[in-house]
């Protein structure tokens, strides 16, 4: 597998093997010869001290360097001070004892303590920068600029964020699209890889929506502006992408408050460790030696690292796939998601409505003709499909009133037409013939009388029984609230094998019965809702966990809801699962490992079995292979 590292990281990388390579030969050297004998002089010790303290500049100086800098910015306990103070003591200490004429014992070790540590910044760095490669290409969205078109035909490459709405922007082949907008000439193929993760083209032709970030692939496009830069989806894509650490997990704050005590904590039992045998015994050398070595293994890098770079990697690892996360704090929740309330239209169903009957009571084509007249100004599917079906010029100087929760009402004149559910019939005193099939039934009465109904079928989308089926499985909760009537919404949880429903539900409804579940939860459960995010940004908001189907162009998708499925692709939730369950699970283990081994250590470290190479080991060997646990979150799954 080829291995890509950033510049930094192969600076960091050879300065290592430089280092490793000159202790080495110097160590070896010393064990063979001791270099401390070489020379028949009081001031031999200066020889191994020049040799060795050349490799601890050539590693270390960063890390010093680091130290007096956050010492004089006054963030003095951190691990950086327990590095030089415990490596500078290690120095002192073997200074100490080649003037006295001891053997001389610790500039090896204090070399090798910074050693090891910065192959543990290293391995932190690379994980760091492997996993945020996927969330690099969504950054890689942001456009640099927008040819604009001009009245007189040039065309002018300006910022993005200086073209309005109603501008005409072109797109040459390759270049990103800046804004959102509408195609008003031209047709060729979109790369939609970086927004969705489907590595799928998509043609588009005029009149298509076209939506920022997308790269263009083979023809030239016009497109008229409908957002401004900083509404358009790529900018609050990347605004989400840029918050997401900021949005921090419960466990990362207790690491962050455990650092912030324990460091201080075990600097002060270092120096009690140090001083008061001392005293006692007299062996200074022994138990400042052993309180070098607590120092060293007391270092918490280990959880401070792994901890925050795993929920990273899982956070990573998701947007690769097209799912967002909005922060650690939902990853780590989502783990204990067992209530998955789920919209059904365009969430469960595919939401391409289609008419499937019509049902006059004396001529169907006036019955669709007169419904077209009230639904030619909408845009929701049902409305869409009955024009569509009607496939003609519809009546014209109606005024159309929206009936909330209810259907629409248009007049002209002495004419009035009525075209929506049972609801709008009983209001108006329409005696009406109730339908008895399954499906979306929209009544229509003209001026008091009832002509017909028409019955619009929606289907459910294919993935949509087998993720219902995982996560019944996991003994999660499924549950559909819909507007639709009681005998579709049976007809859909039957086949994909919900454990409940709601139907007849308005909008403020679904937030009632959100509500309603939430109470009833018990303490430690998590709520989600699943919903297309175009009219249930309330629902997504109130529920614990909001996740928006489909949600590339949908403002109210991206600001309501906590992940976002690029794709409009059930089967993300499942995978999100996946990912926050290996997350939570990678997360324990280096916590778990992490306090055992260092206690363990640390113990043996003051009863003096433990000198500082097994100290070494404790703090970097220990944080390398939390390191390495921690990028197994950013690995292949299987959806």
């Amino acid at each position: 597998m080829k291995i890509s590292l950033s510049r930094k990281d192969r600076k960091n990388l050879i300065r290592i093997i430089v280092s490793l390579a000159m202790f080495l030969a110097i160590f070896i050297a010393d064990k063979i010869v001791v270099l401390g004998n070489v020379f028949d002089s009081p001031a031999a010790w200066v020889f191994p001290f020049a040799l060795y303290l050349t490799v601890y500049l050539i590693i270390g100086y960063d890390v010093l360097w680091k130290a007096v800098r956050n010492i004089a910015h006054g963030q003095v306990f951190d691990e950086n001070f327990l590095m030089c103070v415990a490596t500078l003591g290690a120095f002192a200490l073997a200074i100490y004892r080649g003037v006295s004429g001891q053997e001389i014992e610790g500039f090896d070790e204090a070399c090798a303590v910074l050693l090891f540590y910065q192959v543990g910044e290293w391995f932190q760095s690379y994980a760091t920068g492997r996993s945020r490669k996927s969330i690099a290409s969504l950054m890689d969205i942001r456009p640099d600029y927008a040819n604009i078109v001009r009245d007189d035909g040039s065309v002018d490459t300006v910022d993005p964020s200086e073209v309005a709405i109603g501008d005409v922007i072109l797109i040459n082949p390759g270049e990103k699209v800046p804004l959102d907008g509408v195609v008003v000439n031209g047709q060729s193929t979109l790369d939609t890889k970086a927004l969705t993760g489907e590595s799928l083209p998509r043609e588009i032709s005029e009149g298509a929506e076209i939506i920022s970030g997308a790269v263009n692939l083979t023809s030239q496009l016009k497109v008229k502006v409908e957002k401004q830069f900083y509404d358009s989806t790529v900018s609050k894509i990347l605004e989400l992408v840029e918050n997401a650490a900021s949005q921090k997990s419960r466990v990362e704050n207790f690491i962050t408050k455990f650092a912030r005590y324990y460091t201080p904590a075990v600097c002060v039992i270092a120096l009690l460790l140090a001083v008061i045998p001392g005293a006692v015994t007299g062996e200074w050398s022994t138990w400042v030696y052993r309180a070098l070595s607590f120092l060293v293994v007391s270092c918490p890098c280990a959880l401070v690292i792994s901890i925050p770079l795993s929920f990273f990697a899982g956070i990573g690892a998701a947007s690769r796939y097209g799912i967002l996360i909005k922060g650690s704090n939902y990853l780590e929740q989502f783990n204990k998601a067992n209530t998955f309330v789920f919209d059904k239209t365009g969430t469960l169903t595919k939401g391409n409505f289609a008419v499937t009957r019509v049902y006059p009571e004396e001529d169907a084509e006036k019955v669709l003709a007169l419904a077209a007249i009230a639904e030619h100004d909408s845009n929701h599917p049902i409305a869409v499909s009955i024009v569509a079906r009607y496939g003609k010029e519809t009546e014209t100087g109606y005024t159309l009133t929206n009936v909330a929760g209810s259907g629409v009402m248009a007049r002209k004149g002495s004419k009035t037409i009525l075209c929506g559910n049972e609801k709008l019939m009983r209001d108006n005193g329409i005696d009406y013939v109730r339908a008895d099939e399954v499906g979306s039934v929209v009544y229509v009465a003209a001026d008091g009388a009832f002509i017909g109904y028409i019955i619009i079928s929606d289907e459910a989308k294919p993935e949509s029984a087998q993720v219902i089926g995982q996560l019944n499985g996991m003994g999660c909760r499924t549950i559909m609230l819909t507007g639709d009537n009681p005998e579709i919404a049976a007809k859909v949880a039957g086949e994909l094998g919900l454990t409940d429903y709601k139907a007849s539900l308005l909008p403020q409804d679904k937030v009632a019965e959100t509500e309603r579940l939430l109470a009833q939860k018990k303490p430690g459960e998590v709520l989600c809702f699943v919903g297309d995010g175009i009219n249930d940004a309330p629902v997504l908001m109130r529920a614990d966990i909001g996740i928006a189907m489909g949600g590339v162009g949908s403002d109210a998708a991206i600001e309501a809801s906590d992940i976002v499925l690029m794709q409009d692709d059930l089967k993300g939730i499942s995978l999100a699962k996946k990912i926050a369950k290996k997350t939570m699970a990678i997360v324990m283990q280096n916590i778990v490992f992490s306090i055992a081994v260092k206690v363990a250590i640390l113990i043996l470290s003051a009863l003096g079995i433990a000198n500082m190479w097994i100290a070494v080991f404790g703090d970097v060997g220990v944080a390398v292979l939390a390191i390495l646990n921690a990028m197994r979150v950013n690995s292949k799954y299987s959806k």
